[in-house]
């Protein structure tokens, strides 16, 4: 029995709105572009990602 651990793909600050996913060519998180238009937020939040949301970096049998 092997679970496998996932990671996100895509996060949105729960404070300022600010949108990014992850690059797996640059191995970074990048700004999402929404009607050409980046999703920065607010450049001075101190981010609060929902690290704590329906995300499971668990999957696999149970």
């Amino acid at each position: 029995m092997s679970v496998d651990v996932r990671t996100p793909t895509a996060r949105v600050c729960e404070r300022c709105e600010r949108a990014e996913h992850w690059d797996t060519s640059l191995e970074a998180w990048q700004l999402v572009h929404e009607d050409g238009e980046k999703q920065v937020g607010n450049p001075h939040c101190l981010h609060e990602w929902d690290i704590n949301g329906t995300f499971n970096p668990v999957s696999g049998p149970e």
